[in-house]
């Protein structure tokens, strides 16, 4: 790994801050390392304000999508409430779909098939429409380049209302409404909102005009903050209010379908890491081994004993979907010895009996490994689609931009994307990405890196510090948990590899009398370098180790030098 220290900031800027906030100085330099160098950012950071959401009406096309939905409640016309099939898109189809039904009784759900239909607004879920006397459809999370599908269905006289996060491209849908804070025309002050998020300023519009506040749509939130977590995205300014008062919302007051889903977790208070790991791993399931429309009824779920059984099911989807993509995972690393690609700039590998719905998560398995751009392929009806995963700091989207002459169709983000070309186009397409990516990269992008925030001694971490540090939560990207850096350790003498296969490492820290404990996820074969109370250093997060009911603080090494 590339250890990169973060600068230090100003000294007098530090130690003001220090004086005005009564925090030490370690924690006054994380702040203004994110931007925060007055009381009033402090306050804002530290205590996220409903208050500080914008108003949704700054966004382009708000008053043209409520004015077509309040027309088409007021007319009794049938609405379908449309999304994809993961988290970002379940989550935006439940949130939507039940707020609207408080206000009509005819609201539909429609969820694409990953396999038949594909990503995004799909003819077959427009021909559903169109059978079921359906007048306007609502696409979230999707949408925003399907100009021939709202042209298609125009022609069948129904309406589309696009709310999407995705980038556009040369031309904007002919809808009655497209909602994108990423439209080169619109102002909307806050850029990074994921789908769920859009579709939540779409009903804090209308609930404006019912004169609901913002405290009847906080049992919304929880959602949100779900969306926020697995999609990536920032959470920062906007997105940081919204997780932070929907973890509280799933810790004080969660939905029926997220108390079954929960109801086996032994965990009294949850963090959006645990949105990404326990509950994102789950609704993603439904779409990836059955239809994202079991995640949606879960999620809508009022009765208990129903949601429990929803529950169930989605568990042994999940089940299925590791064993999927363990075996998955293991074929590719086979596939890309045997055919000498350990050296490239790529990793792009193919197997047409691979399972569609988990060859992101092949993808991000393989980067780990391998730590370079990559796409996993399979057969998808008559085409190969593919999922594209990136390293830090490289913009794959634009590198399959570059290769557009070798693609059917593409869409995405800068770390992770989707494609499709034909079994005809894949050797040549393989070949141009990695030439693509060879002459763009920077060749230090192919080293993972940490990001150190600060130097630390072992007695600068106390409860104190801890509680502080807390407070900085919830993380993601553009506020990740703090790291830190101490030199000159030792193990007390009983650092041992531990886990079902030996690959993470435990230990005991010590410096001028003060020790504590350690752990590092796969980092088993760093024990040679600390064993024998050999002098070392390491990057690490604090966080709590809580053993047979007694709770300590400990490091979380990252790496170990």
């Amino acid at each position: 790994m590339r250890w990169n220290l973060q600068p230090i900031p100003d000294s007098t800027k530090t130690q003001q801050l220090a004086e005005t906030l009564t925090v030490d100085t370690t924690i006054a330099s994380l702040l203004i390392q994110r931007g925060i160098e007055t009381f009033d950012q402090a306050k804002k950071f530290f205590r996220p304000s409903l208050d500080d959401l914008h108003d949704p009406f700054l966004m382009q096309d708000m008053d043209k999508a409520v004015d077509r939905i309040q027309k088409a409640i007021a007319n009794k016309e049938n609405i379908m409430v449309y999304g994809d099939y993961d988290v970002d898109g379940t989550t935006s189809v439940a949130l939507l779909s039940s707020y609207l039904k408080t206000l009509s009784s005819q609201i539909a759900t429609y969820i694409p098939d990953r396999y038949k239909e594909g990503y995004g607004v799909s003819y077959m879920g427009i021909d559903y429409a169109d059978d079921n006397d359906i007048s306007l459809i609502i696409a979230l999370d999707c949408g925003i380049k399907a100009i021939d599908k709202v042209a298609y269905a125009k022609s069948k006289n129904i309406d589309f209302i696009i709310c999407d996060h995705h980038r556009p491209g040369d031309t904007i849908p002919d809808a009655v409404a497209v909602l994108d804070p990423k439209r080169e025309d619109c102002n909307y002050p806050y850029k990074e909102l994921c789908g769920c998020g859009v579709g939540f300023k779409l009903i804090q519009a209308l609930a404006t005009g019912l004169h609901q506040t913002i405290n009847d749509l906080l049992p919304y939130l929880d959602l949100v903050a779900t969306a926020i977590g697995a999609d990536i995205v920032p959470i920062t300014g906007e997105n940081r209010v919204l997780a932070y008062h929907g973890i509280q919302v799933i810790n004080t007051n969660p939905r029926t379908g997220f108390k079954a889903m929960l109801s086996k977790v032994d965990k009294k208070t949850l963090t959006i890491t645990d949105l990404v790991f326990i509950i994102a791993p789950r609704i993603n399931a439904a779409g990836r081994m059955k239809h994202g429309l079991h995640a949606v009824n879960l999620l809508t779920e009022k009765n208990m004993d129903t949601a429990l059984q929803f529950a169930a099911e989605i568990e042994l989807y999940n089940s299925t979907r590791k064993d999927a993509d363990k075996k998955i995972t293991q074929e590719a690393l086979t596939q890309i010895v045997a055919n000498n690609e350990e050296d490239k700039y790529t990793t792009v590998v193919y197997n047409e009996n691979w399972h569609k719905g988990v060859i992101g998560i092949v993808a991000s398995r393989l980067t780990e490994t391998y730590y370079r751009p990559t796409l996993v392929f399979t057969k998808s009806g008559t085409v190969l689609a593919a999922s594209a995963r990136s390293v830090k700091g490289f913009d794959v989207y634009n590198a399959l931009d570059a290769c557009a002459d070798h693609i059917e169709q593409f869409g995405g983000h800068k770390y992770a994307a989707g494609l499709t070309l034909t079994e005809e186009q894949y050797p040549s397409f393989k070949q141009k990405f990695e030439e693509v990516v060879s002459s763009t990269i920077d060749k230090k992008m192919l080293i993972p890196e940490v990001t150190i925030d600060a130097k630390l001694e072992l007695d600068q971490i106390t409860p104190k510090f801890y509680r502080i540090l807390k407070q900085f939560a919830p993380f993601g990207p553009g506020n990740m948990a703090p790291v830190f850096m101490t030199e000159g350790l030792k193990d007390t003498g009983y650092a041992k590899c531990v886990g079902a296969d030996k690959s993470h490492l435990k230990c005991k820290t010590q410096k001028n009398g003060i020790a504590i404990g350690a752990i590092g996820f796969n980092l088993g074969s760093k024990y040679d370098l600390i064993h024998q109370k050999q002098l070392f250093k390491s990057t690490y997060t604090i966080d709590e180790n809580e053993w047979n009911g007694e709770v300590s603080l400990q490091l979380k090494l990252k790496d170990v030098k």
